[in-house]
């Protein structure tokens, strides 16, 4: 069975239209990475966790930044090219991405080397448009812009 991660759609209304909020994922993999390389937050749950409350959970570990208050609209699944399953809710809102202070992983690095090496969730956050988060975006996710903007 494929794992569901459920994620978060930041977004900001701006002169002329919308802005979205998007995360360049952090570690040697992605480090010389940019299209392709960018996601919203997202990730798995813990036990029996609802779906929402992963997802905003998720964003917070991310992010470092409480997950906002409002309306999340759900934006329904995407199935991503390895096969993982998102679901996501967008949600108002307009966070400084100089706040952000990004979550951690553990992996090993350099490989075969024996060592464990930290390494930010993203490495980077920015406010961008829906042309620009669609080029830069995971090609599944880039989905979810235009549900957004149907919902909108």
């Amino acid at each position: 069975m494929a794992q569901h991660s459920y994620g978060v759609v930041p977004f900001r209304r701006v002169d002329g239209g919308v802005e979205l909020l998007i995360g360049h994922m952090g570690g040697p993999f992605w480090s010389r990475k940019d299209e392709g390389a960018w996601s919203f937050p997202k990730g798995l749950p813990e036990g029996d966790e609802e779906p929402l409350a992963t997802a905003r959970r998720e964003m917070s570990e991310e992010l470092g930044l409480p997950a906002p208050e409002g309306d999340y609209l759900p934006l329904g699944d995407v199935r991503q090219s390895g096969g993982k399953v998102v679901t996501a809710w967008a949600v108002e809102t307009d966070l400084d991405p100089a706040d952000v202070v990004p979550g951690t992983f553990t992996m090993p690095w350099p490989p075969r080397s024996g060592r464990e090496q930290e390494f930010p969730e993203v490495d980077r956050v920015a406010w961008v448009d829906p042309a620009t988060a669609r080029r830069l975006l995971v090609k599944a996710q880039a989905a979810f812009v235009d549900r957004l903007l149907d919902l909108l």
